[in-house]
């Protein structure tokens, strides 16, 4: 598949990419994104929830009522859970949501996500995405000119350039992320997917290494 470069004033150059087909146009694995994009989400989540139970609970171990004769069930604690203020049964512990996944699914993962977008006609291919100085006004005005601004964009770059991600930050549905940290959700998750010139040979490297 050969899809055309465009520069930043969205006008097409003479130029013309190549994309690899082992890389955006194999066969889709639904369950291999499933996999990778449920390991993403599950990494994202702290584990820093934490209940009392009753052995954390502070209060008197005083025997609040006698054992017999009044009645009720017998009970030998104010931290009981069954009281009010009392510790929670099994209640939430820290605990690590991730899992291990072998490279190979990820990989397959991502191929997978990137021939979705390829079939979809959703890739641009662009010249150059540097800036002299940080401004979102240039950034905007690149969206405008590829026809992007109304649609959750995904711009793939070589380096972290800091004037790109800084004229980037502020800018609703809108992230750059170089080509080496390119991921399955992250993918899926735009709308249109914008890749510079250089980063298309940097994502076949990556894959083919």
């Amino acid at each position: 598949m050969e899809i055309k470069v465009v520069n930043k004033q969205g006008k097409e150059t003479t130029k013309k990419v190549k994309l690899n087909k082992g890389v955006f146009g194999i066969e889709p694995n639904d369950h291999a994104i499933y996999l990778d994009v449920k390991q993403y989400l599950a990494n994202q989540r702290q584990g820093t929830h934490q209940s009392r139970e009753r052995g954390e609970i502070k209060g008197s171990t005083r025997k609040i009522k006698k054992q017999k004769g009044t009645g009720t069930a017998r009970a030998g604690s104010i931290k009981n859970p069954l009281f009010r203020g009392g510790g929670r049964v099994f209640g939430p512990r820290p605990r690590l949501y991730g899992f291990k996944l072998n490279k190979k699914v990820k990989s397959l993962a991502r191929k997978s996500a990137l021939t979705y977008k390829a079939q979809e006609s959703n890739i641009l291919i662009l010249e150059d995405l540097t800036f002299k100085s940080p401004k979102t006004k240039d950034f905007v005005a690149v969206l405008k000119n590829l026809n992007v601004e109304d649609s959750k964009t995904l711009f793939v770059t070589t380096n972290n350039d800091h004037n790109t991600l800084l004229s980037s930050r502020n800018i609703k549905n809108t992230k750059v992320i170089t080509a080496d940290k390119l991921n399955t959700y992250d993918i899926l998750n735009s709308g249109k997917l914008v890749i510079s010139e250089k980063a298309v040979d940097q994502i076949d490297n990556h894959f083919n290494s």
